[in-house]
């Protein structure tokens, strides 16, 4: 395990958890104020939800974070304010500006059905029928969508309960229940 300078702030250590999956959630976008407080844009969908969790998780990929604890979060327009333990100067907040925020998750989360770690895997009927690729993921005001590609043909299928079962990582799978009309050129 990498060992902090003798100088770094009590912050600045990378911890070993038994946390489940890191998904981002937001990016620090600015230092604010001259607290240690900063600016976090959303990335997601459920990034209030996530953003209240007592640790979160901060870098600049999900290979190498550092746990944080949450002091205290206030919401300011689209943005979000926080306050992290032991960042405690403005000049520590600006060292965290550009690293995204991470939180834990299990495989049956949510958030977990629009990672983009998914994109590029095969989208499957419930019988078995392969509808496309996943090649995107929109992240509209009702709810996220699959952008599916088949043949050259893009079709958008909602992330909701009712279409999409189950997502077999294994085996690069998205399982779907089609609907009538659902996918209709």
């Amino acid at each position: 395990m990498p060992k902090k300078a003798a100088n770094a702030p009590a912050w600045m250590s990378l911890t070993e958890t038994n946390m489940g999956k890191l998904f981002p959630i937001g990016k620090v976008t600015k230092a604010s104020g001259l607290k240690g407080e900063v600016h976090v844009s959303p990335l997601c969908r459920y990034f209030e939800y996530y953003s209240e969790e007592p640790s979160l998780f901060l870098g600049f990929s999900n290979e190498s974070v550092l746990e944080m604890k949450l002091m205290k979060s206030a919401r300011i327009g689209k943005k979000t304010r926080i306050l992290f333990e032991g960042v405690q100067n403005r000049h520590e907040a600006e060292a965290l500006v550009g690293q995204r925020v991470f939180a834990s998750a299990s495989e049956s989360d949510p958030i977990s059905f629009v990672s983009a770690d998914l994109i590029g895997y095969d989208i499957i009927t419930d019988s078995g029928e392969l509808v496309g690729k996943l090649k995107d993921i929109l992240w509209l005001p009702a709810n996220d969508v699959y952008t599916i590609d088949k043949d050259g043909h893009e079709f958008l299928i909602p992330v909701i309960s009712e279409i999409v079962e189950f997502i077999d990582h294994e085996n690069t799978k998205i399982v779907i229940r089609p609907i009538e009309g659902l996918m209709d050129v």
